[in-house]
């Protein structure tokens, strides 16, 4: 005989005896159809736990990133009050541009507040002079000038709380603006929150030099090397401007998420013990009652391996069949969260994130299945014979 048919030999009778085990298991549960469907009962509310909690910290952690956009490749330059430093000029602009190099966009902004006037409605607005504004604002309706030079660019806010749109006045400290363009509704985080400003032109300031310098840099590495120039540049012999990297808040925002998801997790995974334990009573007592069925089949030379097969494959099972139904639950949970909560999006929920947490939870369900079948196995194999007969 060959290796390879001695191998093929071998799988057949694997397979065969695996076969076997199943239709036990699954006759064995049927006859305590209760005592199984309490104990699947107990791990579909465990792997539901796992699965949904984990599934949940993964959908606040992405609309959080969401909603971040792409801050972690924007650096923000204020002057650093603490040394008397109260704008920054244009020198500091053209050094800024200078050490960032051409691959980042260098925005500097002026920034004030007024009332806002049309007819008889009025609020109070942001204002801004940016002076291309098509790098930071997207236009709802109406064109974004290539530089801003003339007239009021309104956010959707104001525009709303005015009642104007693009071709008609407004008014600001006095003086009239014509409405250019309406800008969209932001979606996300923005740092100059767009809804409630009016970008007007730098010249309409009494003070023209700058509040602050947006730096847009092509990624989150590239941005922190700009912010290391930057530091060097103007900070060379005193701490003239102060450097925020968002990358790092948005580092740090994830972070938190991460560990609060983890912990999520584990609580779920609390309950899934405790299931465990429910299938450990559950297996301990079928095998209990069944000494003598055990006791016979061991007779009549049925191996230990074979007893031990049939048990463990009756803890999977119960594992299995709770585990698909609690994750099967659990997306369910999923869906319904994209369809009621507006801010969730599609891609948000349906990712390959949240397919791992199901399968993840399914597998764990099945582990802790036959973890808490061991013993009960390892018992029922080893029993003897003539002392499982003496059954009363």
């Amino acid at each position: 005989m060959t290796s390879r048919t001695q191998i093929r030999s071998r799988i057949s009778t694997l397979t065969a005896g695996l076969d076997s085990a199943v239709y036990l298991a699954r006759r064995n549960l049927a006859r305590n159809g209760l005592r199984s469907t309490l104990a699947i009962l107990g791990i579909i509310i465990g792997v539901f736990a796992i699965a949904t909690l984990g599934i949940l910290g993964s959908v606040i952690q992405l609309t959080a990133a969401d909603a971040l956009g792409g801050l972690g490749d924007q650096i923000i330059v204020s002057p650093n009050a603490d040394a008397g430093v109260e704008r920054l000029t244009d020198r500091d602009v053209t050094t800024i541009t200078r050490v960032v190099g051409d691959g980042a966009s260098v925005i500097p902004v002026v920034t004030g507040g007024a009332l806002v006037e049309r007819g008889d409605a009025q609020t109070f607005a942001a204002l801004y002079a940016v002076e291309r504004p098509g790098e930071l604002f997207v236009a709802g309706s109406g064109e974004l000038p290539e530089r801003h030079r003339r007239g009021a660019i309104v956010g959707s806010g104001v525009a709303t709380e005015l009642g104007v749109e693009v071709g008609r006045t407004i008014t600001i400290e006095g003086r009239e603006y014509r409405v250019i363009a309406v800008l969209e509704e932001s979606d996300g985080f923005n740092l100059l929150q767009p809804d409630g400003a009016v970008l007007i032109p730098r010249t309409a300031f009494a003070d023209e030099s700058y509040t602050q310098v947006i730096v847009r840099a092509a990624s989150g590495s590239d941005a922190t090397a700009a912010a290391d120039a930057i530091r060097s540049s103007l900070n060379a012999r005193e701490e003239r401007v102060s450097v925020l990297e968002l990358s790092r808040i948005v580092e740090r925002i994830d972070q938190f998420f991460g560990l609060l998801n983890a912990f999520l997790i584990a609580i779920g995974a609390v309950s899934l013990i405790v299931a465990g334990v429910s299938i450990l009573n559950v297996m301990l007592m079928s095998v209990s009652e069944r000494r003598g069925e055990i006791g016979v089949l061991r007779a009549v030379g049925i191996q230990r391996e074979d007893i031990l097969r049939t048990v463990l494959v009756e803890a999977g099972l119960l594992g299995f069949v709770g585990g698909v139904i609690g994750a099967g639950i659990s997306g369910l949970v999923a869906l319904s969260i994209y369809l009621v909560v507006p801010e969730v999006t599609l891609p948000v929920v349906a990712n390959l994130r949240t397919v791992g947490y199901l399968l993840f939870a399914v597998l764990f369900g099945v582990f802790i299945s036959l973890v808490s079948g061991l013993y009960p196995a390892w018992r029922a194999a080893n029993e003897r014979p003539v002392q499982a007969l003496r059954v009363k």
